[in-house]
C-alpha cells in the first residue's frame, strides 16, 4: 500500500511539474526552430519541436548518394560571432567542434566566355584585382565609398534592427545613429545606389547580384542590402568542413542535451486555440501537444493556409521571394581550374529580373551560380569525383514546371555554362537530380517555392515583413528567414534571439 502511495505520489509531482512549466511547441525543426527551441530550453521551458520530414535542418539540409554529398541550402555563413553566441549557450566552442575554414577566393564571376574576375575575401587582393580587371581609379574608389557606406548601415542595423522587433520605439542610446544614417542611400533604390558608386558595367553587375542573396531583384531592393557586401568582406565567408550541415547535427546534440523532444514526420493539422490564445498544436495523426506558446518556422503564408486564414500572412505571387531551379551533380572526374564558387552571369541581367519578376518565367538566359564544395573539401564526394551544385534563379511559381519544362530549364542552364567557358557537367555525371520551385513548395511548405518567404523590395518589404507575433492569435510566434529580419543564416538566428525574447524566459 505504501509502495503505491510512493507512485501516486511521484505521478502528482510530474503532472504537477508539467504544468508549472511553460511549455513551448514549435513547429519546425530548421535552423530558426532549432535556435529558438534552445534558448527557450535554456530559458527554463519545456519545449517540443514537430518536424514534417524524417530528419532536422528545414532547407539547411544535406543530400547524399553514392559518396556525394551537398549542402542543399546555403553553402556559407557569415557573421560567425552570431553563431557562437547560439553555441556559447550550450557550453559549446563553435569553432572548436566545427572547425570553419574562411574561403578565399569567395567567388570567380564569369561574364561571357573570356572575362573573369576574382573575388577576394582580403581587400588588398580584392583591391589589387579591382585594379588590373578595371584600370579605373573610380571604380577602385568607389569599392571603397561602397564598403564604407556598407558599414555605416551595417552598424545602424545591428543596434536598431537586427537585435529588436521592427518598429520597437527607438531607444535614447540609439538616437545618434538615427539621425547620421545616409538615408538617401539606405531607402532609395539598390540598383542606382551601385550604379553611383561604380562605372566599369561587369563590377556593377557583381554588386548588383547582392539582393539575390535574400531572393530579391536589384531593381527593387533598398540601398540598405549594401550591408551585406559589407559583411561578406569584414567578417568572411565561412565553409564548415563536411559541409554546413553539421551546423544542425550539432546544434541538435546540444538541444537533445538540454531536453528538448523531437517528433519527425509530424504534420501539423491545427493549432488549437481558445479565446483567442494558441493553447496547443494537432497533428494529422491526431496528436495533441499542449502549449503555452507556439512558434512556427514554416513560411507565415504555410500557416496562413493552415489556419483558414486566421492567423500567418497570405502573400500574392507578386509578393514572394525568388525561388529556384536547382541541379545535383555526381560528376565522376576531378575539375580543373574551378574555384568552389563560380557565378556564371547572363548577358542581360535587367532582362533576367523583369523575367522573374515581372513576367513570372524562367529567365530565357539565367544566371547560373556553381558551388563545388569538394574542391575545398574532398570528403564531400568519392575518390576521384565531385560534388557539383547549380542553381538558377527562378520565380516562386510552381505551374510552369512541367516535365517538359524541367528540360527546356535544364537545356538553358547548360547553354549559359557553355556560353561562360565552363565544364561540360553532364557529360561525366553519374547522376543529375532537378529539383524545381514545385518541388520546393511540396517538401518545405512555402508558398511557390519561395525561398525567403516576402520579397524584400522597397522599404515596405524590408521592413514590414510578417510580424514575429501574430497580430490575430495570441501566444502564436513566427521564427526564421520568412520573418523579421530577414533571410540568410546569421538574420534566421537573429529572429531567434529576438522572438525568444518576446515569448518571454528565454536565456541569452
Amino acid at each position: 500500500m505504501e509502495v503505491f502511495a510512493g507512485k501516486d505520489v511521484h505521478i502528482w509531482r510530474l503532472e504537477l511539474w508539467l504544468t508549472m512549466t511553460k511549455q513551448a511547441v514549435i513547429i519546425g525543426a530548421g535552423l530558426g526552430g532549432l535556435a529558438t527551441a534552445i534558448r527557450l530550453a535554456y530559458g527554463g521551458w519545456d519545449v517540443t519541436v514537430l518536424e514534417q520530414g524524417s530528419r532536422p535542418g528545414g532547407k539547411m539540409n544535406r543530400f547524399e548518394r553514392g559518396g556525394f554529398k551537398f549542402d542543399t541550402g546555403p553553402s556559407l555563413i557569415t557573421l560567425p560571432h552570431v553563431f557562437e553566441r547560439l553555441f556559447k549557450l550550450g557550453g559549446v566552442d563553435f569553432h572548436k567542434i566545427l572547425s570553419p575554414v574562411r574561403l578565399d577566393p569567395l567567388f570567380e564571376y564569369r561574364f561571357g566566355s573570356d572575362a573573369r574576375f576574382t573575388y577576394s575575401s582580403q581587400l588588398p587582393d580584392l583591391t589589387a584585382e579591382f585594379e588590373n580587371f578595371t584600370g579605373s581609379a573610380q571604380d577602385v574608389d568607389g569599392l571603397y565609398r561602397f564598403l564604407e557606406l556598407g558599414a555605416k548601415l551595417y552598424n545602424l542595423s545591428e543596434k536598431t534592427f537586427f537585435d529588436r522587433p521592427p518598429m520597437a520605439k527607438p531607444r535614447l542610446k540609439d538616437l545618434p545613429l538615427l539621425l547620421g544614417a545616409p538615408k538617401r542611400h539606405a531607402w532609395g533604390n539598390y540598383k542606382k545606389a551601385v550604379h553611383r558608386y561604380f562605372k566599369n558595367p561587369h563590377i556593377r553587375q557583381i554588386f548588383e547580384r547582392y539582393p539575390t542573396y535574400v531572393g530579391a531583384s536589384p531593381k527593387d531592393a533598398v540601398g540598405m542590402l549594401a550591408l551585406i557586401p559589407y559583411m561578406e568582406l569584414a567578417f568572411g565567408g565561412w565553409y564548415v568542413p563536411g559541409g554546413l550541415y553539421r551546423i544542425v547535427e550539432e546544434l541538435c546534440e546540444v538541444a537533445l542535451r538540454v531536453g528538448i523532444r523531437f517528433e519527425y514526420s509530424s504534420t501539423v493539422a491545427d493549432i488549437v486555440t481558445k479565446s483567442g490564445s494558441a493553447t496547443g498544436v494537432v497533428t494529422t495523426a491526431g496528436s495533441f501537444f499542449r502549449a503555452d506558446a507556439v512558434i512556427s518556422n514554416a513560411d507565415p503564408g504555410a500557416i496562413h493556409r493552415l489556419t483558414e486564414g486566421n492567423a500567418g500572412r497570405e502573400l500574392k505571387p507578386e509578393q514572394r521571394s525568388m525561388s529556384g531551379f536547382v541541379m545535383l551533380i555526381g560528376l565522376n572526374k576531378k575539375l580543373q581550374g574551378l574555384r568552389h564558387h563560380t557565378v556564371c552571369f547572363s548577358d542581360d541581367y535587367d532582362r533576367e529580373f523583369s523575367q522573374i519578376f515581372s513576367e513570372r518565367k524562367f529567365p530565357d538566359d539565367p544566371t547560373v551560380y556553381v558551388n563545388v564544395p569538394s574542391i575545398t573539401d574532398p570528403s564531400m564526394a568519392p575518390v576521384g569525383g565531385e560534388s557539383v551544385f547549380v542553381m538558377a534563379n527562378a520565380p516562386a511559381d510552381t505551374a510552369p514546371w512541367t516535365p517538359e519544362f524541367e528540360a527546356e530549364a535544364v537545356r538553358r542552364v547548360r547553354e549559359r555554362l557553355a556560353k561562360s567557358g565552363m565544364p561540360d557537367f553532364f557529360v561525366d555525371a553519374r547522376f543529375i537530380d532537378c529539383w524545381t520551385p514545385a518541388w520546393l513548395e511540396s517538401e518545405y511548405s512555402t508558398p511557390g517555392g519561395s525561398i525567403y518567404g516576402q520579397v524584400s523590395h522597397g522599404w515596405t518589404g524590408t521592413v514590414f515583413r510578417p510580424s514575429l507575433k501574430d497580430r490575430k492569435i495570441q501566444n502564436l510566434f513566427y521564427v526564421g528567414g520568412g520573418t523579421h529580419p530577414g533571410g540568410g543564416t546569421p538574420t534566421v538566428l537573429m529572429s531567434a534571439e529576438i522572438v525568444s525574447e518576446m515569448v518571454g524566459g528565454a536565456a541569452n
